[in-house]
């Protein structure tokens, strides 16, 4: 092996242990690998930036701040109290449903605003009624990085397989005469959420939540219902653009743009018509997790770093004989090798990786490279969760729930949450993927 691949797997596995455990803050640690990687010349600067993909970043900016506004409508605090009445103080079955309903929510909006949307939700209740944020938040960071490939519109893995496969919208629903992503992240999904309800219930066991002692009505918590609709209407028009973008040609990070500055500039000019107190430029700005952007950027290039030496190449190089041989067994493999990766690497551009060379393999080999598709997707969003390096969801989810419980949370305790989730939901995938994916094309 040369120098470039060697050099720059141990920089991206020396940040990535930094990241993980903490020794050192997550955004130093992330930048201190690029700035190695341009010194040792695994990359120039300039290359450094072009990699980082702006157009996520953009997303991400504008739908924060989007999602702001939101939280000052009422309507999280709405959905808490609708979900207290449900749980009739259960707080097990509270924290799953949150949990779920924001798994299915991420199928059409980014998982790291779906974390944000949803967070004040678990914050509300957990003041009221006096128990730890940080494994509720966790789980629903959990829940959102999970569905967010069960459509086309939820993440950028299935927007991925689109622009490799010309997979469609419906494609992920029913896909060559057969069940397809949605369903079968579907299946998973639930037993999953089963199973971390019977945790919870030993977790949350002799704590109740006096839901008697709420008087007030769910919605008595939108207190300016024109706000309300104002901001939750540009929410919905802005993810409307987003998911009809080909009709518009603009890139979905300039279509959140324009969502978000129309939000600004409205209550800049009519706030003073609401009674709920509408905040300037510069706090807007200011209550942007910037931490986490740095780290989103940072991981991008970082990354980068490794496609750019050609680390990753080399890693499905040796796969590939393996799929050749047999489909059963490659599929196996390629499920069980990337759930791990995708733990410790930004899954992102391993899938992107990935899904180039299946398609190539198809075209070689005449083989249908579907149910290798497939495998790869759905192990590579499963498998994410494990860290905050797999799943930036994960990254602001810690962070959120950090800063509510005010303590450190150690790594034990974190794995101790999502290491039995990626087990669960992997083998519960794997079983369907494989009796309606692999077994009927194996020779």
């Amino acid at each position: 092996m040369e120098f470039l691949p060697i050099a720059a797997s141990v920089v991206f596995l020396i940040s990535i242990i930094l990241v993980i455990t903490g020794w050192v803050d997550s955004v130093i640690a992330a930048l201190g690998g690029i700035l190695l990687m341009v010194f040792i010349g695994v990359y120039s600067d300039v290359d450094a930036f072009k990699i980082v993909d702006w157009n996520v970043i953009f997303i991400l900016l504008s739908i924060w701040i989007i999602s702001g506004y939101f939280g000052r409508s009422g309507v999280p605090d709405f959905l808490s109290a609708l979900m207290l009445k449900l749980s009739k103080g259960n707080v097990a079955f509270f924290v799953t449903s949150i949990g779920m309903l924001a798994g299915f929510v991420s199928m059409l909006i980014d998982n790291v605003v779906v974390v944000i949307m949803f967070a004040p939700v678990i914050f509300h209740a957990c003041r009221k009624f006096g128990f730890p944020a940080f494994a509720p938040v966790l789980f629903v960071g959990l829940c959102a990085n999970f569905m967010g490939t069960a459509m086309l519109l939820g993440d950028l893995p299935p927007q991925m397989l689109h622009s490799v496969s010309g997979i469609e919208f419906w494609g992920f629903i029913w896909h060559s005469g057969r069940p397809s992503s949605f369903f079968i992240l579907s299946i998973s999904y639930i037993i999953t959420c089963g199973v971390f309800y019977f945790i919870f219930l030993k977790k949350y066991k002799g704590i109740r939540m006096d839901v008697a002692s709420i008087k007030e009505k769910p919605s008595d918590h939108i207190t300016d219902k024109p706000f309300a609709i104002v901001t939750c209407g540009v929410f919905l028009l802005t993810i409307l653009a987003m998911a009809f973008r080909p009709f518009f040609g603009y890139h979905l990070g300039f279509i959140a743009m324009w969502g978000a500055i129309f939000l600004i500039l409205f209550f800049e000019l009519f706030g003073k018509h609401f009674t709920v107190k509408t905040p300037n430029v510069e706090h807007v700005l200011a209550e942007l997790d910037w931490r986490a952007i740095g780290f989103y950027v940072a991981l991008f290039a970082l990354v980068g770093g490794l496609e750019h030496a050609g680390v990753i190449k080399m890693v499905t190089n040796q796969i590939t004989p393996i799929i050749q041989k047999s489909l059963i067994l490659g599929s196996t493999a390629l499920y069980w090798i990337s759930a791990p990766i995708v733990g410790i690497v930004e899954h992102d551009a391993y899938i992107l990786t990935l899904l180039y060379v299946i398609r190539d393999l198809g075209k070689d080999t005449g083989m249908n490279p579907w149910p290798l598709y497939w495998m790869l997707l759905w192990a590579g969003t499963l498998g994410s969760n494990l860290t905050v390096a797999g799943a930036p969801a994960l990254f602001v989810a810690k962070n959120l729930g950090e800063k509510e419980d005010q303590r450190t949370v150690s790594l034990k305790e974190f794995l101790g949450i999502t290491a039995p989730f990626v087990i669960i939901s992997l083998i519960s995938c794997y079983i369907p993927a494989m009796l309606i994916w692999v077994i009927p094309f194996a020779k």
